[in-house]
């Protein structure tokens, strides 16, 4: 395998790591806000669920400060295929800071094969839709 491919493979687990992540963060929280309404309709006393409540809640923390590790995992992988020359690792699903203007997500429109997905601060590269 090339260091392109094996860029690519990299960059495709990254995203989806960095998106495992943010779905946790999500259902973690979606479940902490839900305990105190569960707690006051079945009539229990605040005390009752805390240790629940204080897990959930320090769960989210810790899942915020592993998406920051994985962010700076993101940001030391980009500097070393920049390094070796894969810029064009940056192309992805989402925006990258610095898009501007932002490409609305990685979809191109229907038919329009100009826009080009990549971080507007490394190399253009044409046709990639």
């Amino acid at each position: 395998m090339t260091r392109q491919g094996i860029g690519e493979a990299l960059a495709a687990r990254l995203y989806s790591a960095e998106a495992a992540i943010d779905r946790a963060m999500a259902e973690t929280a979606a479940l902490t806000a839900a305990l105190p309404g569960a707690r006051a309709d079945a009539w229990l006393s605040a005390v009752t669920g805390q240790r629940a409540f204080s897990g959930a809640a320090a769960t989210i923390g810790a899942l915020a400060e592993a998406r920051g590790h994985l962010v700076q995992t993101h940001n030391t992988l980009a500097a070393l295929a920049r390094k070796l020359g894969l810029e064009t690792l940056a192309v992805g699903p989402v925006d990258k800071p610095g898009d501007t203007p932002p490409i609305g997500g990685g979809v191109c429109p229907e038919g329009d094969t100009s826009v080009a997905m990549v971080n507007k601060s490394l190399p253009t590269i044409g046709e990639l839709c």
